[in-house]
């Protein structure tokens, strides 16, 4: 019980960092193209978790092997299509939509685990997780409800998004997270940058200018450690002490942090609207971790006391 909740604490931090650097990538693409700057963020990253590994886990080269191989080129291929869906979505819808339908992920992610993991979810995760879904349509969505090519594609980045949680809740107990974690994010490395290669101009994106901008070498700094190299670590780590829809409910709990952020640093204003959001989303997490049988439990017992 105490690693599950340390668990879902430190994924809780890692949600908070991606919301909180949200600001900062947004900043960044703006100059540095957005698969350029995630091929050259998640190599970072992949650099420091290797050199993690050679330094302090050595033992664990050993243990990779095909398998291990395998487990994370799949998980980096889902991350990289969640990535990759959601950059190219957003040249056709806006921000707010796109911040809702990634959201959904919280909705697919218990019925993924229910079809791949065979995990039946509870009733408090259920309605935590509607909650949470109605509180991430307030907080992002405006009036807009029509749906284009940049929503449906920012629905196949929110079911890339879900298969990364729910394979990584099956790889993650079997295998040394932080191996896994740095094939992981080496296959994203390499797939951005071979999509970026095709899709955008990268010989201009990569130029001694681009980097020497402070908005682009900060964002990528922040980003590629804590951000990316440390937060996949830490997931790889904490979804073996918790469960899927877990995950996915705490991870909603980004575009609050987004929200906050944007809010204190670029001053900009939380409407009642998007307060009622974030109320939600924080609503929809304690629904699903309060202990529902363990009150109804203590009330017949109390009840059959007084009988």
């Amino acid at each position: 019980m105490k690693k599950s909740i340390l668990a879902d604490s430190i994924l809780l931090t890692v949600t908070f960092i991606w919301g909180a650097t949200f600001v900062v990538v947004q900043n960044a693409i703006a100059v540095l193209p957005p698969l350029t700057f995630n091929a050259v963020r998640f190599f970072m990253a992949a650099v420091f978790l290797f050199g993690f590994l050679l330094v302090f886990y050595r033992s664990q080269l050993a243990q990779i092997n095909a398998r291990l191989l395998g487990a994370g080129i799949l998980l980096g291929i889902w991350l990289f299509l969640g990535y990759a869906f959601q950059t190219v979505g957003l040249l056709y819808t806006t921000s707010a939509k796109a911040g809702f339908i990634t959201g959904l992920s919280v909705v697919l992610v218990p019925m993924f685990a229910l079809l791949i993991l065979k995990q039946k979810p509870r009733i408090p995760a259920v309605l935590g997780v509607l909650v949470a879904t109605v509180g991430l349509y307030f907080l992002t969505m405006g009036d807009a409800v029509a749906v284009n090519r940049g929503d449906i594609l920012i629905f196949f980045c929110a079911v890339s998004f879900a298969l990364q949680i729910i394979f990584t809740g099956r790889y993650a107990p079997h295998f040394p997270s932080l191996a896994l974690a740095c094939v992981q994010i080496f296959v994203v490395s390499v797939l951005s940058g071979i999509s970026a290669l095709i899709l955008e101009n990268w010989q201009a994106a990569l130029s001694l200018k681009t980097f020497s901008t402070p908005t682009v070498y900060i964002a990528l700094l922040v980003t590629a450690i804590p951000a990316t190299a440390l937060a996949f670590l830490a997931q790889t780590e904490c979804q073996k002490f918790t469960t899927a829809t877990r995950v996915a409910l705490i991870f909603a709990m980004e575009p609050v942090f987004a929200a906050a952020t944007a809010y204190f640093f670029n001053d900009e204003l939380l409407t009642v609207r998007a307060l009622t959001g974030c109320m939600l989303i924080f609503l929809g997490m304690i629904l699903a971790e309060f202990p529902f049988n363990v009150v109804v439990a203590r009330w017949k017992k109390q009840k059959t006391i007084s009988s």
